[in-house]
């Protein structure tokens, strides 16, 4: 069956740069009003005015710096930071010493947090104490002395974006999670259904050859012999599989890159089928097929993974109890549910051995059975009786039906 590969990255920190993009055009604004209001107080206004033109222009053209980690690289912060940094000492320039000192904002304002911020995103909550004692510092000497508001500005920024930054990481370790995990599912789920086509086919043939051989004997049960082993083999790499590294990008701002393999949309597109001639091929002489006079329909996929569960439980028959061994097959289209019945005239099936064969890696009831109605939506019960024989039920619910046929 066609596969094909979709690839999806994973990234929790794409609104906060949405939102730091935002916050540096409105705390520019912010900034300008409070000069423009104050206008008349400054001693040097022309200073502060050269310094808006600069932030006006350097906050407008690098937008798109701030708009996702790619492009916010360590010399761009470095720069944006210096641009905050200038603006809070050049206050002592353009300002009244005695409004510095009243507790008067300086130029960037609260621009500056924005620029800790894109520490903080970028880089986690290191960056973030580093940039924000630079802008600590910064403030204590435009004050020129640690007053209680200075500190206590000065705290709060500190504490904010490293507390921002502790949490970018942590989602940043959540996500590389949960894409591993969906990674795992994804490989998980293919390699069950490589496995289920395997045991249909590979398994069954290679089985088959070592019984024959070993009644023929001579080169046939050397043939056989081989068989066997590579039928071991094959099994303990269907039953272990491998699941691929988990792909994460270069910079880890970047987000987690998880690739999921998907059905193609054509398989389960189609037309609803007829279940009833996809059994008919199971009928032989010692296999009896009943039922519905009537067409019971189902979606292509639902039909295929159907039929191929009666398949795989006909194989265990003729395996486990011998290849002419009586069977029979049970079709109900009932009100609420398609049900497929298998039953066989065995000696039943030990309690354990299940669990046994699963563990040996033989994985015909867990993965070509019950795998394949798990995928459909469907249950896949087995009742074993001691010296009365096996009956599997295959349920496909109605609803489940439904949603395979609207897909």
């Amino acid at each position: 069956m066609a596969r094909r590969e979709r690839v999806m990255r994973m990234s929790v920190e794409q609104p906060l740069w949405r939102a730091l993009t935002a916050y540096r055009v409105l705390t520019l604004c912010y900034a300008i009003g409070l000069f423009v209001t104050a206008y008349d107080e400054f001693p040097r206004p022309w200073v502060a005015v050269a310094y808006y033109v600069v932030l006006a222009a350097w906050t407008l053209a690098t937008l798109p710096r701030v708009s996702g980690a790619a492009a916010c690289t360590k010399p761009f912060l470095t720069a944006d930071l210096t641009v905050a940094l200038v603006g809070v000492l050049l206050t002592r320039v353009a300002d009244d010493v005695s409004r510095i000192e009243a507790g008067g904002p300086t130029l960037p304002s609260i621009w500056t947090a924005g620029s800790v911020l894109a520490f903080a995103i970028k880089g986690g909550w290191r960056w973030a104490a580093f940039a924000s004692t630079l802008v600590a510092v910064a403030n204590i000497a435009e004050r020129g002395a640690p007053t209680r508001d200075t500190v206590h500005n000065v705290i709060l920024v500190w504490v904010a974006s490293i507390a921002i930054g502790y949490v970018v990481e942590v989602a940043r370790a959540s996500e590389r999670t949960l894409a591993r995990a969906l990674e795992i599912e994804a490989a998980t789920r293919e390699r069950e259904r490589l496995a289920r086509d395997i045991h249909d086919g590979v398994l069954q043939v290679l089985a088959m050859v070592q019984r024959r051989g070993a009644v023929l004997g001579g080169e046939a049960a050397e043939l056989g012999r081989l068989a066997g082993e590579q039928e071991v083999a094959l099994r303990s790499l269907v039953s272990g599989g491998l699941v691929p590294v988990s792909r994460v990008s270069e910079d880890a701002a970047l987000g987690a890159v998880v690739r999921a393999v998907d059905e193609p949309e054509d398989d389960t597109d189609g037309d609803p089928v007829d279940l009833r001639p996809l059994l008919a091929r199971y009928a032989r002489a010692h296999v009896t097929l009943s039922e519905p006079g009537a067409p019971v329909p189902l979606a292509p996929a639902a039909a295929r993974e159907l039929a191929g569960a009666v398949g795989a439980a006909l194989d265990n028959v003729a395996r486990h109890v011998g290849e002419s061994a009586r069977a029979w097959i049970l079709l109900e289209d009932e009100p609420d549910a398609v049900i497929v019945t298998v039953r066989d005239e065995g000696p039943g099936i030990p309690e354990g051995r299940l669990a046994q064969a699963e563990g040996e890696g033989r994985l015909g009831v867990a993965l070509s059975i019950r795998g394949r109605l798990r995928d459909i939506g469907g249950t896949a019960e087995l009742i074993s009786v001691p010296g009365q024989g096996t009956e599997v039920e295959l349920r496909v619910p109605k609803a489940a039906r439904e949603a395979a046929e609207t897909r």
